[in-house]
């Protein structure tokens, strides 16, 4: 499986048009340069690319001496995906004029858009490791990640993608890539695992977790099991048959998957008591089951362990004030909103703590702030699905005891 990433178009607003200097003084014809001068320069600032590469090919007909004309027709055929032409064009223009800027970042994203990624490699090295331009260092890093990858150096290309993340956390088109990337490279890990050690404990607890990804839960608890009956000791494994466990449990509504889940997050107590996830699990099997005292047990162990488990502070919360603890829900819940002021669960939790406490004002300040967040999160749901849900534990939620 091979992905190719896709390079960013906004070329010119990067590789602006490269200024043609002193061409009356090179030439005789200096009507005619003015003419089509003015013509080319007009075409390429209205993004008339066709016109803008007639006038250019007819100033370099007229002075071919001159290395900003070449530049630019290789910028204009960039744009027209004319990247064959785009090199010859761009490498005359370095020929003549080695030092300017930008033509040979252009030029080896030039050659990565044909293909020739090792030919490519030098200029799009440069270009993302010394360029002063951010926007060129982005495009260049974006296009060093698309050249490793085709020529199968995909350590070198998640490496890209992750400096570029740090460089641009916030862009989209480099989240993308880098999700893509790391995906692939995820694939090929797990591809090259099956070939290099098919039946170790290692190819089985990533086929588990291939089929719990697909919600096929019976073939990831067998896989699951494979591991423990292997390695009955091997960290976290109890905690994933029960947490599938789980998930079988709700979509068939079997106690029988409970009870077994609840014994498997007890033994992997036992291998590890410091596994906040398993006793923070087993503490929500107890609050469902109203066993009040030994969820506030549970979820003390978690936080204990992970004092900044938001869900467990959300859950010890909830459990405190179904045993008529407000006060001592109030500081869970604070804790929860500072790791988080974006959960709806936690200010409505936060309301119905203020209301036990007789606070009226800061009630309604809790709820009005839950119902705010309740109806930006079903906008933006409404607008753009669900891309990715999956959580590492069960998720705190609304339910009927919190009504």
């Amino acid at each position: 499986m091979r992905t190719a990433v896709r390079a960013s178009t906004l070329w010119i607003a990067v590789f602006a048009c490269f200024p043609v200097v002193s061409l009356c003084a090179q030439t005789n014809n200096s009507d005619l340069l003015s003419r089509y001068g003015e013509e080319a320069q007009a075409a390429l600032a209205s993004g008339r690319y066709a016109d803008a590469e007639r006038a250019y090919e007819k100033l370099r007909q007229l002075a071919p001496g001159v290395a900003e004309v070449h530049a630019n027709l290789g910028l204009i055929y960039f744009k027209e995906k004319k990247f064959d032409f785009a090199v010859t064009a761009l490498r005359q223009a370095l020929k003549l004029k080695p030092a300017l800027p930008k033509v040979d970042a252009l030029l080896a994203m030039s050659l990565s858009e044909l293909g020739r990624f090792q030919e490519a490699l030098p200029g799009l090295q440069k270009a993302f490791r010394q360029s002063s331009d951010t926007e060129t260092r982005r495009l260049a890093g974006l296009q060093l990640e698309r050249a490793y990858t085709g020529l199968d150096q995909n350590e070198k290309a998640v490496d890209v993608a992750l400096q570029l993340n740090r460089l641009f956390p916030k862009d989209p088109e480099v989240l993308y890539n880098t999700g893509r990337l790391c995906g692939n490279f995820a694939f090929l890990s797990m591809e090259k695992l099956a070939q290099e050690a098919p039946d170790s404990v290692w190819r089985h607890e990533a086929a588990a977790e291939a089929y719990e990804s697909q919600g096929a839960n019976d073939l990831a608890i067998r896989e699951f099991r494979e591991v423990s009956a292997r390695d009955p000791q091997h960290a976290g494994i109890h905690f994933r048959i029960g947490r599938t466990l789980l998930a079988r449990s709700r979509a068939t509504s079997s106690a029988a998957d409970t009870t077994q889940a609840s014994e498997e997050f007890r033994q992997e107590l036992q291998i590890d008591p410091t596994n906040a996830n398993a006793a923070y699990e087993l503490a929500e099997l107890h609050r469902d089951a109203g066993e009040f005292p030994d969820a506030e047990q549970l979820f003390e162990q978690a936080l204990k362990h992970y004092p900044d488990f938001e869900e467990a502070h959300l859950g010890l919360a909830a459990t405190l004030l179904s045993e008529q603890k407000p006060q001592a829900a109030l500081p869970e819940l604070q804790k929860a909103i500072a790791l988080n002021p974006t959960n709806e669960v936690a200010w409505y939790r936060l309301s119905q703590v203020e209301r036990a406490l007789d606070n009226t004002a800061e009630q309604k300040k809790a709820f009005a702030k839950f119902q705010s967040l309740h109806a930006a999160k079903e906008n933006q749901q409404a607008a753009t699905g669900e891309i990715f849900s999956h959580s590492e534990v069960t998720k705190q939620e609304i339910g009927p005891r919190d009504q």
